[in-house]
């Protein structure tokens, strides 16, 4: 597995976190997309790839336990949006206050970057679609094409 790779994976996660901060502070049709504690997750996937990522393009004698450690971040962004999906499909399971929300707002680190990290947003509010399709459905998409690009070079032989 090439540098590359692992710099353009970094990169696209990367990407995609910079587009759920650009719905968040501009909006999309007028609509301020307010993150809430499920998007915050999702986040965290993608910076957790991206971070992983990165590692393993620097440090070659780690760089397969890296590639791992994408991939379960991979496979944890993707349970997170597919559980949104079912919020947004259920939204009387979401209440105004959500605990997760609570708990994800007292850490350190969203106090210190609340513009990355703070939930506002309610996980069953149906925002507009984008090209047909909510937000956390893309976030599904996209860890979906993360996680089988990550398991296909990872099992593929040199």
């Amino acid at each position: 597995m090439n540098r590359t790779f692992y710099l353009l994976m970094g990169f696209l996660s990367l990407g995609l976190v910079m587009v759920a901060l650009i719905l968040q502070q501009f909006g999309y049709q007028g609509v301020a997309f307010l993150p809430c504690p499920l998007c915050i997750m999702q986040r965290v996937g993608y910076l957790g790839v991206s971070f992983a990522c990165f590692i393993a393009m620097a440090f070659q004698p780690s760089r397969k336990a890296f590639h791992v450690l994408a991939t379960l971040f991979a496979v944890f962004g993707l349970v997170v949006a597919g559980r949104h999906i079912w919020v947004l499909f259920h939204p009387d399971t979401s209440c105004g206050i959500d605990p997760l929300e609570t708990w994800i707002n007292q850490f350190e680190l969203v106090r210190s970057l609340p513009w990355l990290f703070k939930a506002d947003g309610l996980c069953s509010a149906q925002l507009p679609t984008i090209l047909g399709l909510q937000v956390p459905e893309w976030s599904f998409v996209w860890f979906t094409i993360i996680l089988i690009v990550l398991v296909q070079r990872l099992f593929k032989k040199h």
